[in-house]
């Protein structure tokens, strides 16, 4: 049956950057490991100059960001040095761990001309895995399968579902697929997996005589096969997985522990998580802190 339906909120990223926040919700914290859902855009009307929509350095413990373009471009940075540039179809998978800073600049005007459009994603980390180095790995289009039916195509971002797999790194059962049905044409989701949830992108789906709409997520339980039929040409992103227990998420924070996320606001507020090297003049302070981004104190790397 469906379990429930969580309607996406408002929320601002950046100072021209507004999006659509799906999880965490009130009644419904994660599916499977996925514990955080953004959809930013499309976003037609860029500013000039693009940086308005930058996303200033910031922390992150405890989990895997995972982001993932429909039109546009962002250059990513972080504590590792790694500088990277993502683009429509490939996938930025980051693994924090014990720690990073990153950041999502827009850089390149021409590459923008079309207009920009993502969904972000965090994974939390295993108990066991949420202390571990940071990482970063970028997946080329190439490197994500693709699989087409009558009505279907859809890339297997992350994880197994339908048979497919790819070399993406993951700490923990999932599955995530970017999804496009033509309308009238029948989908159902994969079994394998003890939550999944469908959220809609753009157009629209019918589920047992009921219509449901851009912006949605849809989460069921294990035992039902949902019988989906888009009813015009329709976008979505399939997720879930094993569920991994209770998670605290402050900020961009996330652990099993609260004392962790205590730790985490000290070690940002002390500087003692570094910036990334090649994009380390600003930041985003804590967010209970009074300082302003501009002048404030600059963090020091770790030791």
């Amino acid at each position: 049956m469906l379990d429930i339906v969580i309607e996406a909120r408002k929320a601002a990223i950046s100072e021209a950057v507004a999006v659509k926040r799906i999880l965490p919700f009130r009644l419904r914290r994660m599916v499977g490991p996925f514990v955080f859902m953004d959809h930013a855009g499309p976003i037609a009307n860029i500013p000039t100059p693009p940086s308005a929509m930058d996303v200033l350095p910031h922390p992150h413990i405890g989990l895997s960001t995972v982001s993932y373009l429909f039109g546009g471009q962002v250059t990513h940075r972080d504590s590792l040095g790694v500088q990277q540039i993502i683009r429509p179809g490939e996938v930025n998978w980051m693994t924090a761990g014990k720690g990073i800073a990153h950041s999502e600049r827009f850089e390149d005007p021409a590459a923008l001309a079309g207009g920009l459009e993502m969904i972000q994603t965090w994974v939390a980390l295993p108990e066991e895995d949420e202390e571990c180095n940071p990482a970063f790995d970028n997946y080329s289009v190439e490197q994500l399968p693709v699989y087409t039916d009558k009505g279907i195509w859809m890339r297997l971002i992350a994880g197994t579902a339908y048979g497919l797999h790819n070399s993406v790194e993951t700490h923990s059962p999932l599955f995530y697929l970017h999804v496009e049905l033509d309308a009238a044409t029948p989908f159902a989701l994969p079994q394998e997996h003890s939550e999944r949830g469908l959220y809609i992108v753009k157009g629209s789906i019918e589920i047992a005589g009921n219509i449901y709409s851009a912006g949605q997520l849809l989460v069921f339980t294990k035992e039902t096969d949902p019988l989906i039929i888009a009813k015009t040409q329709t976008s979505l992103m399939i997720l879930g997985g094993e569920p991994l227990g209770e998670r605290y998420i402050w900020w961009n924070f996330v652990s099993s522990r609260k004392e962790r996320i205590e730790q985490a606001k000290e070690d940002w507020k002390q500087g003692r998580i570094v910036l990334p090297p090649n994009d380390n003049h600003e930041f985003i302070p804590l967010p209970d802190d009074k300082f302003k981004t501009a002048g404030a104190p600059k963090p020091n790397p770790l030791s």
